[in-house]
């Protein structure tokens, strides 16, 4: 009986293997929890130890998979390792491995330092410089590495953003400082959150602002090109912006309520010493589940996007993105088929796709020159947000 079950697993694992579709999701990307347990995955902190070696070995396994040319005796979950690792460390757009610091996956080693020091040294007005310095250099190298690599940004463009944006937090934070000398403690220690929050509106928008200006590449269900939309753009931006303010907000919030008390107490007192690093280890815990939270607060992948709505306030030197966004998800069959509801195998599902947006949302113009080109009616359009 038990040789008969092996059998009957193993037969199956290589039908399943035979029909494998490494772009299909693992989870449901119509819903919100399905998109967390993706990014869960995805920005996996632990994948940042991996060695080179190892990621090169998951690429060229991703890239023989997608052409069909699986090595003999390959197992399935070899082929969801090498996908999780590929996704980690390599470029959606270019393939191009990314550098380490600037990876969603180190999201939580390098945030949870940088907001634990952030939090802890805000009352003096270098400390507060000096770490809102830090913290927009590293977003910016994040920001950077997770561009959307069709929109190229100058060297100049990518220096006026990262200064506009340290600006921003400085000035923020600083003036902030001194409006709150006379207010509660409690107040005081939400000025870093003010500054990265303001920081975030101006650093992003920024850094991408080729793509408010060109516009950003947008494709049909096939993949294939059919132009350049700046609206696509603005939408794209806005919802990294809200998502990066969301990963940064509950722990940049209820911390400080937390350490308000803490510090009150006689035992902490005596160890002043430890409260930086009991709030790097505080930081850490919130941003292990708010980094796949926020990337996953917006749907990025196999999902129907509705927008009757979008109020947008913007320059393209400095721009402020407000965003009222009503979502209607659509099923459609053959997008996700799974072993035990996690292994996908459907060849009907095709790759990822990026953000869907209704093709009557786009600039007269452009909606004009897919009529033009594609000659039957294209009701959606494709692209990729970024993270």
């Amino acid at each position: 009986m038990f040789l008969k079950s092996t059998v009957l697993c193993v037969s199956r694992m290589e039908a399943d293997l035979s029909g494998f579709n490494i772009d299909a999701p693992r989870w449901d990307q119509c819903t919100f929890l399905g998109r967390v347990k993706h990014f869960f995955n995805v920005t996996d902190p632990r994948t940042v130890l991996v060695p080179e070696w190892e990621l090169d070995w998951a690429k060229v396994l991703v890239e023989k998979s997608r052409m069909g040319t699986v090595p003999p005796g390959t197992q399935v979950e070899q082929l969801l390792y090498a996908k999780k690792l590929y996704d980690s460390a390599f470029h959606p757009d270019t393939g191009d491995k990314m550098n380490v610091i600037g990876r969603m996956s180190f999201q939580v080693p390098g945030g949870m330092i940088i907001t634990g020091f952030m939090l802890q040294f805000y009352r003096t007005i270098p400390a507060v410089i000096f770490w809102q310095w830090v913290n927009q250099s590293f977003n910016a190298l994040v920001n950077y590495t997770n561009r959307n690599a069709a929109s190229p940004t100058s060297v100049r463009q990518m220096a006026v953003s990262y200064i506009t944006a340290t600006t921003a937090a400085v000035t923020t934070a600083v003036g902030m400082n001194m409006l709150t000398k006379r207010a509660p403690p409690l107040v005081g220690r939400w000025v870093p959150f003010a500054a990265v929050a303001a920081a975030n509106c101006v650093n992003i928008p920024m850094m991408r602002q080729q793509e408010l200006i060109q516009g950003i590449c947008v494709k049909d269900r096939n993949h294939s090109e059919i132009g350049h939309s700046r609206r696509a753009a603005a939408i794209g931006i806005t919802q990294v912006v809200i998502s990066r303010i969301t990963m940064a907000a509950p722990g940049m919030i209820l911390l400080p309520v937390v350490m308000e008390r803490l510090e009150k107490l006689r035992c902490m007192k005596r160890i002043r010493v430890l409260h930086a690093p009991l709030q790097v280890l505080l930081s850490g815990c919130f941003l292990i589940f708010m980094v796949p939270v926020a990337c996953g607060l917006f749907p990025q992948t196999w999902y129907q996007l509705f927008i009757p709505h979008l109020v947008l306030l913007s320059t393209l030197s400095l721009v402020s993105l407000t965003c009222l966004v009503s979502q209607r998800r659509e099923g459609g069959a053959g997008r996700e088929a799974s072993v035990q509801g996690q292994v996908p195998v459907s060849l009907n599902s095709g790759p990822l796709d990026p953000s869907e947006l209704p093709v009557s949302y786009l600039e007269p113009e452009l909606q004009d020159t897919i009529k033009a080109k594609c000659g039957e009616p294209v009701p959606y359009v494709y692209f990729n947000k970024g993270l």
